[in-house]
């Protein structure tokens, strides 16, 4: 049965890693930065070694494609994810898809392999959206739900534009956003939580992604002495907020799924003054799209009672809003038959975080392979998955690439 090579992948994954250290083993790059260039550099060389033909489109993204003469006319298939990183990451998060589906590439050439479909690796710009805001932008654009304009018009918390750090680290691309339409995107993933590992499970088949609504809320009320102000007169914006925390707790344990208070920030922000503003983000998750439309209404209409009872005011951003996906059936399948072919456990569970093939799954056949990650951790200097998991892994993903590609 053919393997990929998991030393060659591993090898990949270190050096990559190496890239934006931050600390001893963590890594920062925040999309479209220095370090992201450099990381882009790498892969495009690794892109180029294979012969690739190679894609940057306006926001970005770059895609890798291996063709022939016979099938350069058929719809590809994709793989791939993202290299940018949260602030002080480990090394796999997102970075597996992109390398491993190098290494499927790589393996196939190399046993001679003549595939009926293109095969394609595509980087994805800025999916974390630590650095510009929304997250996923690039695959967004790719599927055509936000134009080129749009993307580049996002500004981080410097006022640098997206669009000109584009072109400053020489990524501007010429091709349309939308100019690729696979045949099917695969895309393999650690877990970034801790369903398989806790179970002792080596595949996860994903079904689908959580929906993801992202609020940014600003209550205004009135900055005054803590000591001499008594409770009944106060317009403490800093109060409403922490009810507001305590509140959508309770909502996620009444409809499941989870809430957020990320960020939180206090004017004047000093020990002996009631707070005149709190500014702060929600980020609600549910795999169910009515109840996660139930959540946001019912804190609608708590920002309109906090209005009454705590005399402040209330303005809510609508920062993201995407809604649940459920991936193909059929490619679901396909990747669970992969993993039973190679002899390894599986079980079927919903991404708790926001994905690219979420994106993907707008515009074509769409499902996700992951990993386990010890201990549930990601976004962290301490996320691991073991050699042998990622192996696996790609593994899975060589085999589910393999049917795809030769389906007529």
């Amino acid at each position: 049965m053919l393997q990929i090579n998991g030393q060659r992948l591993l090898s990949h994954i270190q050096k990559l890693g190496t890239i934006g250290h931050d600390g001893p083993a963590s890594r920062t790059r925040l999309a479209l930065s220095d370090a992201d260039k450099e990381g882009r550099d790498l892969v495009l060389a690794w892109m180029r070694e294979l012969q690739l033909r190679i894609v940057i489109d306006q926001v970005g993204n770059i895609t890798g494609l291996w063709e022939t003469e016979e099938n350069k006319d058929q719809a590809p298939v994709l793989t791939g994810s993202h290299i940018d990183t949260v602030i002080h990451a480990g090394p796999y998060d997102g970075c597996l898809g992109v390398l491993a589906g190098l290494e499927v590439i790589q393996t196939l050439q190399e046993q001679g392999s003549r595939p009926r479909r293109p095969l394609g690796v595509t980087v994805f710009m800025n999916e974390e959206g630590v650095r510009f805001q929304p997250d996923l932008a690039g695959s967004l654009a790719f599927a055509g739900g936000i134009t080129p304009a749009q993307v580049y018009a996002c500004i981080d918390k410097d006022g640098l534009r997206l669009g000109d750090e584009l072109a400053r680290i020489g990524y501007l691309g010429t091709a349309e956003a939308t100019a690729i339409r696979p045949y099917a995107f695969l895309e393999l993933h650690i877990e970034q939580g801790p369903v398989l590992d806790a179970a002792g499970i080596q595949i996860g088949i994903v079904e689908g992604i959580q929906g993801l609504h992202w609020q940014r809320v600003t209550i205004e009320g009135k900055a005054n002495h803590a000591g001499t102000t008594p409770i009944s007169l106060r317009h403490d914006a800093g109060l409403a907020a922490a009810k507001v925390n305590v509140y959508a707790r309770t909502l996620a344990e009444t409809y499941g799924g989870v809430a957020t208070i990320g960020t939180l920030a206090l004017k004047p922000n000093a020990v002996n003054v009631i707070p005149r503003e709190a500014v702060f983000t929600i980020d609600l998750r549910h795999p169910d799209a009515d109840k996660l439309a139930a959540v946001e209404q019912a804190l609608d209409e708590f920002y309109t009672g906090l209005h009454q009872t705590d005399h402040v005011q209330i303005s809510v951003e609508h920062m993201t809003a995407f809604d649940p996906v459920h991936f193909d059936d059929r490619l679901i399948q396909l990747v669970e038959d992969a993993a039973q072919k190679r002899g390894y456990s599986s079980r079927r569970l919903v991404s708790g975080a926001g994905q690219d093939a979420q994106m993907m799954a707008r515009i074509c056949p769409t499902a996700m392979i992951f990993v386990p990650s010890i201990g549930g951790i990601s976004h962290s200097p301490d996320e691991y998955t073991p050699d042998e998991d990622v192996c696996r892994g790609a593994n899975v993903l060589l085999e589910s690439l393999s049917v795809l590609a030769t389906r007529a």
